[in-house]
């Protein structure tokens, strides 16, 4: 069974569990899809509102395009958990004679960078999101910018824990540029999404 398909009472109870997996990056995939569900729902308390007809058509389209970033993000959920299992069937490949260690080590290369590729995607597309739910807690329906605010909280969740598994996955890679290139973008999606984060938290509690 996939893990999008449990319950979240299964969800919890299997991250708790003494296995490796689901983990942190599954969790981050489950905060972005949090984060879609809270914004669309601002959204969605939002048209139909007379006091906000002028952003009606806007908030339909966010509507969209959060149930589109929702259903992606739970499909990541299995996604990291999937590439993850792919580090460690290669860490258990027999390491006996020579040749076998070498294909081991190539084996774990590459699967610790589709483990890393897969959270930094995650954290790409979630930072991508902030524009939108900014811009929903901004202009939505004031009656639940708090629900707003707690769905971008979500998604500056989901961006840091995916891209601190971008990072222990990078420790043991050994092709240097495509580290050097993954931690950049680290980098400056983690400093963009804590500003961003911080002056809206600061804009919220100033109109409630």
């Amino acid at each position: 069974m996939k893990l999008q398909d449990l319950t979240l009472k299964e969800f919890l109870e299997k991250t708790a569990a003494n296995e490796a997996l689901p983990g942190g990056g599954s969790s981050s995939a489950l905060n972005a899809a949090i984060a879609s569900a809270l914004t669309g729902m601002m959204a969605n308390l939002t048209v139909g509102k007379k006091n906000y007809a002028g952003v009606e058509e806007q908030m339909k389209k966010i509507v969209e395009e959060m149930e589109e970033n929702r259903l992606h993000f739970i499909n990541d959920i299995d996604r990291d958990a999937d590439a993850y299992s792919l580090v460690m069937d290669a860490y258990k490949l027999p390491k006996e004679t020579d040749e076998q260690k070498k294909l081991r080590s190539e084996k774990i290369q590459e699967a610790m960078k589709v483990a890393s590729l897969v959270p930094m995607e995650v954290a790409e597309r979630a930072h991508k999101m902030l524009d939108t739910i900014i811009e929903t807690i901004r202009k939505g329906n004031k009656n639940a910018v708090t629900d707003g605010m707690v769905g971008l909280m979500a998604c500056r969740t989901a961006i840091m824990g995916a891209l601190l598994n971008v990072r222990i996955n990078l420790s043991g890679i050994n092709d240097t540029m495509f580290v050097e290139e993954l931690k950049d973008k680290c980098d400056r999606i983690e400093k963009d999404a804590i500003t961003r984060e911080n002056k809206m938290i600061d804009w919220v509690k100033s109109i409630i």
